[in-house]
């Protein structure tokens, strides 16, 4: 049953995406056998018994990729996936495994260890941590001082809990990050996994922990992603903000959402409080990140569901670029959303108004009441608090506030309060998102990197129109897997131009760019505004600034090849004339297939050297891969020219010479000879001897050498047009070739 909302909903996004400027049809689309021709990817090869792969950490300076899967961890090279990797297999005990199995778990293959984090403790050793069949471990892994050591191995005897650092269920997602010798990690830390809490261990400060069962911090959580964020030169400003998704507290009944996007934080240097909030955050504080679209009638549309987060650093360090990817909660409807947030907005939130339930509704209202000292979620020893020096020495106000009050009233809106991308009505969902900067010759620009739930990447660039509008390009849809599969995890190391993407059944390094896939004229790589690519002359090849030379061509913002590929359009390959042959009051087809699905086309009709638009619109069907002509008339011969068109620039992509055969002869010349019934045969055969075989003949027709009468037509046909080229004088033909490759580009381009 559809609820009101979502009906809301649905009408609302199919307003918003007739008004928008999105455009969901990628300019090149291949398949894994397409992606594999193009000897731009690498699957990882090595094949073992294991599933549920993830990127857990890349290491540039070292070059190596580390990856977790079920009971294995694998250190890869970054240049080449497939190079000598170096495996460890991180199996439980088959004791562990049975006890794991008789608490009733197991029956999805749950009680293995599926290894959930691995960061690096210092420049020699990593620290990884694992499910344990339902009892979660950790120890480290010897990695050697060069990657070129080929060192890769768990150090011995050395096992410690991973409790409040990896989950007890492989189903269940976790985020972490070791901090100066601390483990920041969202994870569930029970069995059952009813308690979920932001938990810091290991290091010299006291493990703290966010409150155990209270739904005002957290309600169900899935956490996504911890990083660390200085809010100013001070160190002991710096704050861990960690994003999640987690169930609504009013999503009982009405319109309230199921399910909030939050982003919270706390404080580094935050020890818990003295009396209250002992070992538990005093600085925890949370805020929604809203991501929506508002349609034509002002409804407002939202994507509350989650999925992925990207931190893009900038040369501030404080002030990053935060990009997430959405989705939208119900299952009636597929819808996936872009927002990119900026820190200035989300410190904003966090310095506002607190959010109170109040009245006799028990309405959230912003809190009005005196605010204690310090501020909520002020770190000691910071700015605005030089002489608190840890949290011990809060007020009980304050940290009693913070219990009752963890969240923001303001929610948190993304830049120019609206998405950079939205995909609606389409049969798949965005989960995973990277972001490369790309310097080109007109600017520097976000390439954006979408995972989705059936196994594709695709990559995606949006464009200034004007100062409201925005244009977004799909430059190309990949399948990077051979079986599909969602994609849970991408990586992208612009150092060396190649992006890492995994999924429950494996890995596979791509490039981040195929610039030959685009086509092999100027005006083609142009048109496709990637920023890895331009024109060098010859060829759509990698553009690199530091190689910049005078015939590099390349116009990402306006992607004009008038101005672009002037003095290489009239190098392009000449299109030839295709013949084509119809019945008369039948119908024929004429393909046409441009280069891009961007592209507007429009036909031509000529005859007598005169062109004009094709304007039968009763007797043509359009297609996206050509028209067909429904019944066909004599009159109805002659040459079609299919133009495309896109950015004003326009050239021929199809030439087809249409000839009608006259009906009556078709029929005739088709018609099957009756055969002699063999019962006839049978009573004359003694009375009436065969005839003689016709007498030999110097020079036999071509219709003779070929017994169907469908072939003997089309050679009779074949044979009358050549003799009428011949016949042709030669001044026709140069007249004719200002309507023949580059000298017709021309001429279109002034009309």
């Amino acid at each position: 049953m559809i609820t009101m909302q979502t009906l809301l909903l649905i009408l609302s996004l199919c307003v918003w995406g007739c008004h928008g400027n999105a455009r969901t049809t990628p300019r090149v689309h291949l398949s894994y056998k397409e992606l594999l021709e193009t000897k731009t990817i690498r699957p990882f090869s090595f094949s073992f018994n294991t599933s549920d792969y993830r990127i857990l950490h890349m290491d540039q300076d070292q070059g190596r990729l580390y990856l977790g899967s079920c009971e294995y961890l694998v250190s890869l090279d970054m240049q080449n996936v497939n190079k000598e990797p170096l495996i460890i297999h991180w199996p439980v005990t088959a004791q562990r495994k049975g006890e794991c199995k008789l608490t009733g778990k197991g029956g999805q293959g749950e009680c293995a260890n599926f290894v959930r984090l691995i960061e690096p403790w210092n420049r020699t050793h990593l620290y990884t941590c694992g499910t344990g069949a339902y009892k979660p471990i950790c120890t480290f892994i010897n990695r050697g001082w060069r990657a070129e050591e080929y060192l890769f191995r768990l150090v011995p005897g050395y096992v410690d809990s991973g409790k409040g650092k990896s989950p007890y269920d492989p189903r269940q997602e976790n985020a972490a990050a070791l901090i100066n010798g601390n483990l920041y990690a969202g994870v569930h830390v029970d069995f059952m996994g009813t308690d979920p809490a932001i938990f810091r261990t290991l290091g010299d400060r006291p493990a703290v922990r966010t409150e155990q069962y209270d739904s005002r911090w957290l309600n169900e959580p899935v956490f996504i992603k911890i990083q660390k964020i200085p809010d100013s030169a001070e160190k002991n400003d710096d704050k861990l903000y960690f994003f999640f998704r987690e169930k609504s507290l009013d999503a009982s009944g009405g319109s309230a959402p199921s399910v909030l996007a939050r982003v919270g934080r706390v404080c580094l240097n935050d020890d818990g409080g003295q009396r209250s909030l002992v070992n538990k955050w005093t600085t925890f504080l949370k805020a929604r990140l809203v991501c929506s679209v508002i349609g034509a009638d002002g409804v407002e549309t939202y994507f509350d569901e989650l999925r992925d987060v990207f931190i893009q650093r900038t040369h501030d360090e404080r002030n990053p670029i935060v990009y997430a990817v959405f989705s939208t909660a119900g299952s009636v409807f597929k819808g996936s959303a872009v927002c990119v947030y900026s820190m200035a907005d989300i410190r904003n939130v966090f310095n506002g108004p607190f959010s109170h339930k109040h009245g006799h509704n028990y309405q959230w209202t912003p809190y009005t009441g005196k605010i204690p000292y310090p501020r909520p979620g002020t770190c000691p020893g910071g700015t605005f608090t030089p002489d608190l020096h840890t949290t011990k020495a809060f007020s009980d106000e304050a940290v009693n506030f913070v219990r009752a009050h963890p969240l923001m009233y303001q929610p948190i809106y993304p830049i120019h309060k609206r998405p950079l991308v939205v995909r609606t009505g389409v049969d798949y969902r965005f989960t995973t998102i990277a972001v490369d900067l790309v310097d080109a010759v007109d600017g520097r620009y976000e390439v954006l990197f979408l995972g989705t739930d059936r196994g594709t990447v695709q990559k995606v660039i949006v464009l200034p129109k004007d100062i409201s509008t925005t244009e977004e390009l799909i430059l190309e849809e990949v399948e990077v897997f051979k079986t599909p599969a969602a994609v849970k995890t991408l990586k992208i190391s612009s150092k060396r131009q190649q992006l890492y993407v995994s999924s429950e059944r494996g890995l596979t390094q791509v490039s981040l760019h195929r610039c030959a896939v685009y086509g092999k004229a100027c005006s083609d790589c142009c048109l496709a505004r990637d920023p890895y690519c331009a024109w060098d002359g010859e060829h759509c090849s990698a553009f690199t600034p530091a190689t910049k030379r005078r015939s590099r061509r390349q116009d990402i913002k306006h992607g004009d090849p008038l101005r672009q590929c002037r003095g290489f359009n009239a190098k392009e390959k000449r299109l030839r004339e295709t013949v084509q042959f119809g019945v008369e009051g039948s119908s024929t087809f004429l393909e046409c297939q441009p280069r891009s699905p961007q592209a507007s086309v429009k036909w031509l009709y000529q005859k007598d050297g005169k062109r004009k638009a094709l304007s039968r619109d009763k007797d043509v069907l359009k297609t996206g891969h050509g028209i067909l002509l429904k019944s066909l008339i004599q009159s109805d011969a002659g040459l079609y020219h299919c133009l495309a068109t896109e950015n004003n620039f326009k050239h021929t992509v199809a030439r087809i010479s249409l000839r009608i055969l006259d009906r009556e002869i078709v029929e005739a010349l088709t018609e099957t000879d009756v055969p002699i019934e063999p019962e006839y045969r049978r009573h004359h055969s003694h009375h009436h001897p065969p005839p003689p075989p016709p007498p030999p003949q110097t020079n036999p027709p071509a219709l003779q050498l070929h017994p169907q009468p469908e072939v003997r037509l089309i050679s009779q046909y074949c044979q009358s047009y050549r003799q009428q080229i011949q016949s042709q004088p030669h001044k026709a033909k140069r007249n004719n070739r200002r309507h023949t490759g580059e000298q017709e580009e021309d001429e279109l381009q002034e009309q």
